[in-house]
């Protein structure tokens, strides 16, 4: 997966949009003003920061030397996925899609609704 491939996936979702908070090299993906993944799309190697439910974070981190816990966010509930060809293409899309997911969950219910009508 290459970057543009990358910010095209993230940017496929409902409602998503890319901000820049932390400076022109750093995209945040967000879904209504929620971060959903975090990567420095220029950097080698292409990394991103995607969010987990904490007990299958941990087990992915184990059989999968490619995911790490996240850098500069909360351990418990983020990976940092190396995204060089170690794990497939479709894996990392499953990634970014639940981490997707898990923050659209975490939304107010009416926010959620909001984005079901779109």
């Amino acid at each position: 997966m290459t970057p543009q491939e990358l910010r095209a996936f993230c940017l496929e979702f409902n409602a998503a949009t890319e901000e820049f908070p932390f400076g022109p090299e750093m995209s945040v993906f967000k879904v209504l003003g929620k971060l959903f993944a975090l990567s420095a799309l220029d950097a080698g190697p292409l990394k991103v920061n995607l969010k987990c439910e904490p007990e299958i974070a941990v087990q992915l981190r184990d059989d999968h030397d490619a995911i790490a816990p996240g850098w500069h966010m909360n351990k418990r509930h983020w990976n940092t996925v190396t995204v060089d060809g170690r794990l497939p293409d479709r894996m990392v899309r499953e990634l970014i899609e639940d981490s997707y997911d898990l923050v659209v969950a975490g939304l107010p219910k009416a926010e959620r609704l909001r984005l079901d009508r779109a």
